[in-house]
C-alpha cells in the first residue's frame, strides 16, 4: 500500500523581500535595482542623503505608488498580486505627523478605529490602551493642535497601530523631534519589536540606526551601496586607532621604544597613536607589550570608525543631520 504524503507548503515570510525595484521619473532614475530582505521581527533601517530614492523605496513597498520594475513580497503577501493584503498588514507613518489638530487625541484614534471598521467597544478599548501605552491619556481629550511635537509623533504612531499592523513603516519618524522627545520614541520602537512587529526605518539620524538597527542598509544614487550590521559597516573602514597618554616623556620615550615605529608620536601632548583594528586582542598585545617593559600609561582611549565615517566614506559627504548636543 503507498502512502501519500501531504507536503504543506511554507508559510510566507511576514518580512520583506524586494528585488530588482526600479523607479524613474522621466530622465531621473530613483532606484536602480534595488534588492532588499528584512526578517520578520527585526528593524531594518534604510540610510541615505536626501534624494537618494528613501522615501520612494517607502511608498512602492507600502503601495503607494508602483515600481517600474522588479517585484517584492511584504507581510507574506505579493505587492503586485495582493495590495489589499499588504495594506490590511502594514502601518505607515511619515515625516510629518498625519493628525487632525480639530480633534482630540482621543477622537483621532477612534476615527481610525472606525476606518478599520472595528465595533463601537473593540475601539474605545483599543484606544484607552493606546492612550496608556503612549502616556497620553491625561492630553487625551485636548485639541492635537496644542499637542508639542513629540506627543504629535507619538498620536501618530499610536494612531498607525489602531490597526494593529505586523510591518510599520517609519518615514524619518524623528525628524525635527528634540533629543528626549527622539529617545522616547526610540523605547516605544524596541517595545514594539519585542511584541514582534518588523519595522522598516528611514532616517539620517545615524545614532538613530546604530540604536535601532539590526541591519542597515545605505542608499546612495538609487542603489545599495553597503548593507550589514551597524558594526559590519564600521570595520569596513579603516582608521582605528589606539591611543596612550604619558605622565611625562621619560615614560612617552620608553613606551615608544616598547611599542616600536609604528607608534606616532605626540610629544606636547605626550601621546602615542598606533592604528589598530581596536579589537580586544590587539588591545590585549598593546598592554602585554608595555607590561613587559614596565611602562604605565597615564590614559588609554579607543577610536574605532561610527556611522558617520561610514555615511561620509560611501555617500561622498558627510550626514546634514547630526544631532545637536544640549
Amino acid at each position: 500500500m503507498t502512502v501519500l504524503t501531504q507536503v504543506t507548503a511554507p508559510a510566507p515570510a511576514k518580512g520583506i523581500t524586494a528585488l530588482g525595484l526600479r523607479k524613474a521619473y522621466g530622465d531621473k532614475v530613483v532606484l536602480d535595482g534595488v534588492d532588499l530582505q528584512v526578517p520578520e521581527g527585526t528593524v531594518f533601517a534604510l540610510l541615505g542623503p536626501n534624494g537618494a530614492g528613501k522615501t520612494t523605496t517607502v511608498q512602492i513597498l507600502s503601495t503607494l505608488i508602483t515600481a517600474d520594475a522588479g517585484h517584492a513580497q511584504v507581510a507574506g503577501h505579493m505587492l503586485a498580486d495582493d495590495p489589499d493584503g499588504v495594506r490590511a498588514s502594514i502601518g505607515v507613518t511619515g515625516q510629518f505627523a498625519a493628525v487632525d489638530g480639530l480633534l482630540t487625541g482621543e477622537e483621532n484614534l477612534l476615527l481610525m478605529a472606525d476606518l478599520h471598521h472595528l465595533s463601537r467597544r473593540e475601539g474605545e478599548l483599543r484606544v484607552a490602551d493606546l492612550l496608556d501605552r503612549f502616556e497620553l491619556t491625561e492630553a487625551a481629550a485636548k485639541l492635537a493642535s496644542t499637542y508639542s511635537g513629540g506627543m504629535r509623533r507619538k498620536l501618530d504612531l499610536a494612531m498607525t497601530l489602531v490597526g494593529n499592523p505586523s510591518l510599520i513603516f517609519l518615514d524619518e519618524p524623528t525628524t525635527g523631534l528634540d533629543p528626549r522627545s527622539r529617545r522616547n520614541l526610540w523605547d516605544i520602537i524596541r517595545d514594539l519589536v519585542a511584541d514582534g512587529v518588523t519595522i522598516f526605518l528611514t532616517t539620517q539620524y545615524l545614532e538613530e540606526a546604530d540604536q535601532l538597527a539590526d541591519r542597515i542598509a545605505v542608499l546612495d544614487g538609487g542603489r545599495i551601496v553597503a548593507e550589514g550590521t551597524a558594526e559590519q559597516l564600521k570595520r569596513q573602514l579603516p582608521g582605528g586607532h589606539i591611543r596612550l597618554r604619558f605622565a611625562d616623556l621619560r615614560r612617552l620615550d620608553a613606551a615608544a621604544r616598547a611599542l616600536g615605529p609604528d607608534a606616532v608620536r605626540d610629544d606636547d601632548a605626550l601621546t602615542l597613536e598606533i592604528h589598530s583594528d581596536a579589537g580586544v586582542s590587539a588591545l590585549r598585545d598593546l598592554l602585554d607589550r608595555l607590561d613587559y617593559a614596565a611602562i604605565e600609561p597615564e590614559a588609554l582611549t579607543v577610536h574605532t570608525p561610527d556611522l558617520d565615517d561610514v555615511f561620509l566614506a560611501l555617500t561622498g559627504r558627510p550626514n546634514s543631520q547630526k544631532e545637536s548636543v544640549r
